[in-house]
């Protein structure tokens, strides 16, 4: 599959690493330059500097042509406005998003974006832990 993912952070470059040993096409957008170093050096994909909220730099990064869009920046208005853009604008087949706020958890699914927020599952997992 083709896939995108906006935001080189720790989860997203280690879902890049992860998704392009699985055999997929991975092109990773983020704003700074200076994040792409935590990608591993053998990493064969794309490394993209841009704005994944602006529709030029998503056509460079073959939007047009994708299968998945993975928004993973720290900002949930961010992440929202990407993923929106991906679904409705580019018509991506599935976009997945993290939110930090569980509460917009119901309206990103709404909107048709598959959305997944850290702070509901880590604060599952530990609850797990605690209740063995």
């Amino acid at each position: 599959m083709k896939i995108i993912i906006m935001g080189c952070g720790r989860v997203g470059a280690q879902i890049a690493s992860l998704l392009e040993h699985g055999g997929h096409e991975i092109t990773i957008l983020d704003t700074d330059a200076y994040s792409f170093r935590r990608l591993p050096p053998d990493f064969s994909g794309t490394a993209l500097l841009g704005n994944g909220m602006d529709e030029e730099v998503l056509r460079r990064a073959g939007i047009e042509e994708a299968d998945v869009f993975v928004a993973m920046t720290q900002g949930d208005n961010r992440n929202v406005m990407a993923a929106q853009i991906a679904k409705h604008i580019f018509n991506v087949p599935r976009v997945i998003s993290r939110i930090y706020d569980p509460l917009r958890q119901e309206l990103y699914d709404t909107l048709g974006i598959e959305a997944f927020s850290p702070t509901t599952i880590f604060a599952e997992l530990v609850r797990d832990k605690i209740e063995g």
